[in-house]
């Protein structure tokens, strides 16, 4: 038997809504996200190219699976930033001390972007490659 609405904590008090109002409100958690990812200085770098190399995919791609390729490459680079400083906000919440298992968290967020990046990096060098070399 589920608890009434009232004894639920107010962190989950979200999940009693259906429909548009939980879609309305998720969007609002989703929009804080990207508000709080604003505050790093890597999000912040990484929106600004993304501003420049978004409208560029439409014109070096070739057709809609590149075009494809080179946006979502650089969609992906922020979405792993995102996840990495979120990773990073709950090891530093858990506490200052340094641990192990801290750094290696840590340590592997920071890897997944740099492996974001050299992705990111291929795919447009390839399609540049393609369009003016080859």
């Amino acid at each position: 038997m589920s608890s009434p609405p009232e004894a639920l904590s107010p962190a989950d008090r979200h999940k009693l809504r259906s429909g548009l109002d939980r879609l309305w409100h998720a969007a609002g958690f989703s929009f804080a996200g990207l508000r709080a990812g604003w505050s790093e200085a890597a999000f912040r770098q990484e929106v600004l190219a993304a501003l420049v190399l978004l409208p560029l995919s439409f014109w070096l791609g070739r057709g809609w699976v590149e075009t494809t390729l080179l946006a979502g490459s650089v969609l992906i680079v922020m979405i792993v930033e995102l996840l990495n400083t979120a990773v990073e906000a709950v090891v530093d919440r858990i506490g200052p001390e340094w641990h192990e298992l801290s750094r290696r968290a840590k340590d592997m967020g920071s890897a997944a972007v740099l492996l974001s990046l050299m992705l990111c990096g291929g795919i447009w060098c390839a399609a540049l490659y393609q369009r003016f070399a080859a």
